[in-house]
């Protein structure tokens, strides 16, 4: 085991442990090296890969303001690594649509559950998701910012499943899914069409959350993701 994972385990055995829970600070590096007997270069070395994950923030100077507290952010790391391994081509571009289809036929239908029964802020979520339609709808929006809107819009109904893990992974997914939407906009033979037929299928799954009718979101978003990948050339199916 290489120093730095050293280091890497112990904090982690100690987050585990409750040793240091969320928003509480880690001891600070010259502890850390005097402690486990290793360089101080090897702790910051582990610092810098949790800092990455999002299992911790590192403050800067010195001071009571100084070190790395411990933070929850999972789709930072989520997202970093979704998006490299997209890059390199280890993660196909069909499989990051077949999983967002997969996480988001599910989360919709969860979404239209808890509007339902009358979930605690799930009124608020279907407010904002509104809202953000009627941006995307305003006759001068660009398509850049359409694009922003459009993964805030679904984000915003992932997050109405109110499962966090689930939010994690889509909000991971986030630059995979906006790089594929933003190359596949730029193969269209007509943007201004498919922007309104993308606003229509917008509405028919929020419409579909807002009744609590979650098979039919399910369908529609199915439909909708589905739709716009055969368009934009993007196939779902190995071997096309």
């Amino acid at each position: 085991m290489r120093t730095h994972e050293r280091v890497l385990a112990h904090l982690e055995d100690g987050i585990a442990a409750g040793r240091w829970g969320l928003g509480e600070r880690l001891p600070a590096e010259r502890q850390l090296a005097e402690d486990l007997g290793v360089s101080r270069p090897s702790v910051r070395e582990a610092m810098r890969i949790l800092e990455a994950l999002g299992i911790v923030r590192s403050g800067v100077g010195s001071g009571p303001e100084a070190g790395a507290i411990v933070v929850d952010r999972p789709a930072a790391g989520l997202g970093a690594a979704v998006r490299l391994h997209v890059a390199t081509g280890t993660l196909p571009v069909r499989d990051v649509v077949a999983t967002r289809v997969l996480l988001e036929s599910w989360a919709v239908a969860q979404a239209a559950e808890r509007v339902r029964a009358r979930a605690p802020g799930a009124a608020d979520r279907v407010g904002e998701a509104r809202r953000l339609l009627g941006e995307m709808e305003a006759d001068d929006v660009t398509s850049e910012r359409f694009l922003e809107l459009d993964q805030a819009f679904h984000l915003e109904l992932v997050r109405l499943a109110g499962n966090v893990l689930v939010e994690a992974v889509m909000t991971g997914l986030r630059g995979a899914v906006g790089g594929y939407v933003a190359s596949g906009i730029e193969r269209l033979p007509s943007w201004p069409r498919t922007a309104a037929r993308l606003r229509t299928e917008h509405r028919g799954v929020l419409d579909a959350v807002a009744a609590g009718d979650g098979d039919a979101a399910a369908s529609a978003v199915r439909a909708h993701i589905e739709g716009f990948s055969r368009e934009a050339g993007v196939s779902t199916t190995r071997g096309h």
